[in-house]
Formats: C-alpha cells, structure tokens, sequence
C-alpha cells in the first residue's frame, strides 16, 4: 500500500508544516484597519512571515509601522514593518535592544491606533529584555541552564516572565488603554497563551513562588540579582482580570492540534487507519518514545486499539535533560531511544520533527527511523545505546543520512511525530 515508507511519512511532516503557513492563516483572522495608526509588534519564529501576510493585507492602510523580531535565518522582507534578526534559543544582545525599542513603538499608540501583535514560538528568547540589576549575561546563563535541565516549556516561561520588563503581559501594559489584538501561531502543548513567546499581551497566572519552585525542582541556583527579582512581591506580573486588558483581545490563527488534523486526513486518504494521542504530549524525549514504542509494538501483534496498516501520530514538546556532550535534538533523541525500543521491528517505521525546521539548536527539523537503523549503525560501528547515554543522536542519524533537513519553514506549531505501522 505504501512503496516508500520514508517519502509517505516525510509527506505527512509536510503537509503540518503547509497547514500553519502564515500566508494561509493570518489573513482570515486579521482585525479590520483603524482610524488611526496600525502599530505591528511581534516575535517568534514565524513572526516575520506573519508581518509579511499583514502588510499585504493592510496595503491600502495610509500609517502602517512596526517591528517584529525573528530568529536568524527566519527574516521575510516587508517594506513598511521592520524585521529584525536575533540570536534564539540562547539570547544575544540584539534581542534587549529590540524589545525595548517594541516597548516604545506600543508606548505611543493612541486610542485611534490599533497595536496589532503577532507571536509565535521562539518569543521568550528573541524579546529577552531583563530587569534591573539582571544583566543579560545572567540572564543568558539561567536559559542554558533551563534548556538543559530537562524543564518543559511552560516551566521555563514561568521563569522568565517574572525577570522581564516586556513578558508576561507588560507589552500590554505598555500600549494601554490604546486598542491591541494579538494574532498567535501556536508551538505550546495546550495552546496556552501566556505561554506562547512568555505571554506579553496577556494575562500571566504564574506567580513568583511558581518560578522560584521551577529553580528549586531543577536544582539551578541563579544569581543574586535573580534571585532578588524573585524574592520581591513588587514584582508581580500582571494577573487575569487586571483592567489594562481590557481593550485587548487575541486570536489563535494557527495551532498544533490543526496541523496535526491535516496530517491524520492526510492519511487517512492514502487508505490507513489512525490512531492520534493528541496535540499536547510532553516529558522526557526517551520515556515518551519507550511508552509509544510499546502501543506501536502492541499494534503491530495485533493487540493495540487499530489494526495495521496504521499511523500512530502525536504532537506536543517533549524536553531533554542534558547529562552526555554530544549533538543532539529531542526529536532525534526520541528517535533513537525509539530504535533501540522497537529493536529493528521489521514493519515499524518513523518520523518526528519540529515544525520550525529546527530541531533544538541543530540544522535538521529532525529525522526518520527505518526497520534496519540499528543495523546499519552496528555495521558502521556505532553504538546506539552509547550515543543516546552521551545525548548524541544528531549524530547518529547524520551518519545514516536519514536527517530530514527543510531549512526554516516561517511557522512553528511544535513537533510532529508519526509512526507507520505496516
């Protein structure tokens, strides 16, 4: 039924990506164009490509200005709204010099003007602007930190919008009373949007005590000056039900449970049976691929809830805790502890992927996994359970040619994961 196993799952990787393209759903959410000033503030990995299917859209608006804030790489020409580069997932100092720029442009509306805002995933690092006496050096060193400490996205976020002068809804509290409607593409299990770029149009339910018990579960003792802005009540964020959003309103132009959607239609098409355990999976990349290994194992004997020929699909953000020094990715490292818990099952195969085309920090959205991975790494003498102990499965499936490389697709709504079951 399928010839290509490896083509037909790429093709379902694919089609998420196509289904969050801005050009496809900014557009139709976009508000109507004000009296006054349209006023474009944004960040995250599609925010340049969003800014780019705005400006179009706003053509015939006499005052169109903005600056949005995009990982390198990412950039969409536009001619009214600034794009500017920054580095991500580990911030560098063009990012404080932006946010504080965006802090000024949503300062001056008017109430005539509208603040439109545009956010995707990658927000919290490309908007880094920490409070005094934090400096960015500090700041820089608590993400590494959180990045490798396993922590999920939801709990590094709640950190980082209680040392932020723009997250966790003070971008709003910038623009008001001025009207503001922020358009969100979503990369965040639950779709939360306090989470999505550290939520700086909206309400934040986090709290201090939330982030100092983040630090405390990871064991990360952050500096003095951290320490301190975590420590002061003062410091609170702005909190549901606060007034100063009144006049703001949000809208989810993208998410991933809809890419996940066209790809489960996808295959359902080509003839197969699906079976989806949603859009919000998270936890460890290598105890989530043992628990699907077991359901895909259980299908492919005949005892599992479909019958093969199937897909098993999911989507979500798994977290990494990193212990090895190798190359990594929690794709490629969900793969490889796939491989080694399926043990080269002659009718499974799979792929997992980040939407945004970037896998961690690497050059690969991910990679596929084909019944004789194992084997064809044994006889390249590689030992794949060696490689997943020192986080080193980039690596792994560089050697086997089996990276799936896009390039940056200007969207972001998580990564997508799909067994097929033959």
């Amino acid at each position: 039924m399928i010839a290509d196993p490896r083509e037909f799952l790429t093709g379902l990787f694919r089609a998420a990506i196509a289904a969050a393209q801005p050009a496809l759903c900014v557009p139709p959410n976009l508000p109507p164009p004000p009296r006054g000033r349209l006023i474009v503030v944004g960040a995250g990995k599609a925010s340049a490509a969003m800014a780019a299917a705005a400006e179009a859209q706003y053509a015939a608006h006499r005052d169109v200005v903005g600056l949005v804030v995009t990982r390198d790489g990412h950039g969409v020409p536009c001619r009214r709204i600034e794009i500017v580069e920054a580095a991500h997932p580990v911030p560098d100092a063009r990012a404080p010099e932006a946010a504080a720029r965006m802090l000024a442009l949503a300062g001056g509306a008017g109430p005539d003007d509208l603040v439109l805002a545009l956010m995707s995933g990658g927000g919290s690092a490309l908007l880094a602007l920490p409070q005094p006496p934090v400096t960015m050096a500090e700041f820089r060193a608590l993400t590494t930190a959180l990045l490798k400490s396993g922590a999920n996205i939801h709990e590094m976020n709640a950190v980082r919008k209680h040392l932020s002068l723009i997250a966790g809804g003070r971008l709003a509290a910038a623009a008001a009373p001025a009207p503001m409607v922020t358009l969100a593409i979503s990369d965040v299990p639950g779709d939360d949007p306090s989470t999505i770029g550290s939520g700086p149009t909206v309400a934040d339910p986090t709290t201090l005590a939330d982030a100092r018990a983040v630090l405390a579960k990871y064991a990360i003792a952050p500096a003095a000056s951290i320490a301190a802005r975590l420590a002061d009540a003062g410091n609170e964020t702005p909190k549901p039900g606060d007034r100063l959003f009144a006049s703001t309103r949000f809208v989810m132009a993208a998410s991933p449970r809809q890419a996940l959607e066209v790809a489960i239609a996808k295959a359902r098409a080509a003839g197969l049976a699906v079976h989806s355990l949603g859009d919000a999976v998270e936890g460890e990349s290598r105890d989530v691929a043992r628990d699907q290994a077991a359901l895909a194992l259980s299908i492919a004997a005949g005892t599992g809830p479909v019958r093969p020929p199937c897909v098993l699909v999911s989507g979500g953000e798994t977290t990494v805790t990193v212990r090895g020094q190798g190359r990594g990715g929690r794709n490629a490292e969900f793969l490889l502890a796939l491989a080694l818990a399926l043990k080269g099952h002659p009718r499974i195969h799979a792929i997992a992927g980040d939407t945004d085309g970037i896998d961690g920090i690497e050059s690969s959205a991910g990679a596929t996994l084909a019944p004789d991975s194992l084997v064809r790494l044994a006889a390249a003498g590689v030992d794949a359970a060696a490689r997943l102990a020192d986080n080193d499965a980039w690596t792994v499936f560089d050697r086997l040619g089996d990276l799936v490389v896009t390039g940056p697709t200007l969207t972001n709504v998580n990564d997508f994961r799909a067994m097929l079951i033959i």
